[in-house]
């Protein structure tokens, strides 16, 4: 029998904060699957690109056809979950996401490589996806910004830790052994998601038939206000993939950096994201989330402008980029939590469609972003540094366009 879950009906406070503990590490874990699936596999770009020997754009886009298939996934899972319920939905995806990741550890090139990441991606989406909503299942409008920042704070370990843990495996094995230890992810995560009861009661479920979905993406793609929240966080989206994509070959190669010092400075960015979302959750009571989120907005354009200098000119080095990129990256702290219960808060009877478009429009930009570096890649951080600055400015004319 299916049960609904309901923390406020808990009686003893103990059992309560057991439950609320319980709620916030699977959901975090859930949100997680999209940034540990690229992170972890970061240092090994070089190599694979070697071993692969396609073209210079070839690596990258197993990055693209992971988003590829983690977008057009969210599209499908929101909907499904609004009629079905949040537990079904994840537990299909996370053995999709194992069945991906087996055939990605056994790729021999790289368009096999780019179709099992497609099929991975499909899989993982449902946990950023579903897990947003479920925090919409469980909590009010303000209180859901809150658990956002919170989730996503916590959810900054997997990034933090992802390029060092991948450097560490290339150490005593190959890329093809981060594969096989995601597979073994998705395997626990389902075990786990099995036991873990729904979160969305059935009289709060869309009765209507699946194909009323499109509809209701065309009725939701109309609300001028939405789709500036959604844009908003879909353009930082877009010059955060060009970081993630061109910074292994941006500090490996181009500024020496080896394997490991990549990791760090990867989870050294990732500090800025659990500061800055500490900080966002530590305000948000007193200045509200529209505020902070125009900050947010803001201070990115700031930094997007010193990335653009930077790496055109090569002003201060390393460290001449590092510093705004390390300002920009933060700023998924006051943004993405911020955007998300913006959205979230508009259409809350439709928290799964809402997720899902939110979602496969962050995701999708970053098709753009990937695709931008394989095409015009040439050897220096110049590419991914025009994309991240040019990102910054459609952010902030997406936030102006809710006016």
């Amino acid at each position: 029998m299916e049960t609904t879950l309901n923390l406020s009906s808990i009686p003893t406070p103990a059992i309560k904060n057991k439950s609320e503990l319980f709620t916030l590490l699977i959901l975090s874990a859930l949100m997680s699957f999209a940034s540990i699936s690229t992170d972890i596999y970061l240092p090994a770009l070089p190599i694979m690109r070697a071993q692969f020997a396609g073209s210079s754009g070839s690596v990258e886009w197993t990055i693209s056809g992971f988003l590829l298939g983690f977008s057009v996934g969210q599209l499908i899972w929101g909907p499904v979950s609004d009629r079905y319920g949040r537990k079904i939905p994840i537990m299909i995806g996370m053995l999709l996401y194992l069945i991906g990741s087996v055939g990605c550890a056994m790729s021999a090139t790289s368009w096999q490589m780019i179709f099992w990441r497609c099929v991975q991606a499909l899989g993982a989406c449902t946990g950023p996806v579903l897990s947003r909503a479920m925090v919409r299942d469980l909590y009010s409008t303000e209180r859901s910004a809150h658990m956002l920042s919170t989730l996503i704070m916590i959810m900054g370990i997997a990034p933090l830790l992802g390029p060092i843990i991948g450097g560490q495996i290339l150490r005593i094995g190959s890329w093809h052994t981060i594969f096989w230890i995601l597979s073994v992810a998705g395997a626990v995560m389902c075990v786990t998601v099995y036991k873990y009861p729904e979160t969305l009661a059935k009289e709060k479920r869309i009765t209507t038939p699946l194909t009323q979905s499109l509809n209701d993406y065309w009725f939701l793609l109309k609300d001028k206000k939405l789709i500036s929240y959604i844009l908003t966080g879909a353009f930082f989206y877009l010059g955060a993939y060009a970081f993630i994509a061109g910074s292994p070959f941006a500090y490996i190669q181009y500024y020496k950096l080896s394997q490991t010092t990549y990791g760090v400075m990867f989870a050294l960015n990732t500090l800025g994201i659990i500061a800055a979302n500490y900080i966002n959750r530590s305000l948000m009571r007193r200045y509200g989330m529209s505020h902070l989120l125009r900050c947010g907005v803001m201070i990115l354009i700031f930094s997007g402008i010193l990335i653009i200098i930077n790496a055109r000119t090569d002003f201060g080095g390393f460290w001449g980029l590092e510093i705004p990129l390390f300002i920009y990256w933060s700023m998924n702290g006051f943004i993405v939590a911020n955007s998300v219960a913006s959205t979230l808060s508009l259409y809350p009877e439709r928290a799964g469609a809402v997720s899902a478009l939110t979602g496969a429009m962050q995701y999708g930009s970053g098709i753009i972003s990937t695709s931008l570096l394989g095409w015009f890649s040439d050897g220096t951080p110049w590419t991914m540094g025009w994309i991240i600055g040019a990102s910054s400015f459609a952010c902030f004319i997406s936030y102006r366009l809710k006016k």
